[in-house]
């Protein structure tokens, strides 16, 4: 074909930026208030502080003790049943405490957070046991195989006996 019969691609890029910007939109509108935002921006550092907030605190404290996030210093796994325990304690004070004088959607999270953080508390308890009665945990906590074969973790801090 000769250049001249060549079909021309004409690129609006009207509609681009009007879809990106309906799609921004819909993202800032189904985003909870105060969380980052699904590309992963980190949330506004001038929003008040709220109870939310608190109750997020304590619960990603007690996920990084059952292994959840990796310890920032050393970038491995972390699993302290009696730290995470102490956390999720903790929020179960907070929810108890606060009982009768909560937003429903601050009750909802609070008790939806400390049930399953509880959950996730007696299975981890349990693959430590597990992993005990098997030999994969050392006298000092170090692990030789991983609980669920999962490598990378760093040792136990308190393992049930």
């Amino acid at each position: 074909m000769a250049d001249d019969q060549q079909p021309k691609i004409i690129v609006d890029d009207d509609w681009k930026t009007q879809a990106q910007a309906e799609k921004d939109k819909l993202r800032e509108q189904s985003a909870p208030k105060g969380d980052a935002g699904s590309d992963g921006a980190a949330p506004d550092p001038n929003r008040p502080i709220g109870f939310i907030d608190l109750v997020q605190m304590l619960a990603t404290q007690a996920l990084m003790y059952l292994g959840a996030f990796p310890d920032p210093q050393t970038g491995k796994a972390m699993i302290s049943l009696d730290m995470a325990k102490l956390h999720i304690d903790l929020l179960g004070v907070v929810e108890e405490k606060t009982k009768g004088n909560l937003t429903d959607e601050e009750e909802k999270a609070t008790s939806g957070m400390a049930n399953e953080l509880r959950m996730q508390y007696v299975e981890m308890t349990k693959a430590v046991q597990r992993a005990v009665a098997e030999g994969r945990i050392g006298p000092n906590g170090e692990l030789s195989g991983g609980l669920g074969g999962s490598e990378g973790a760093s040792p136990l801090q308190n393992p049930p006996a």
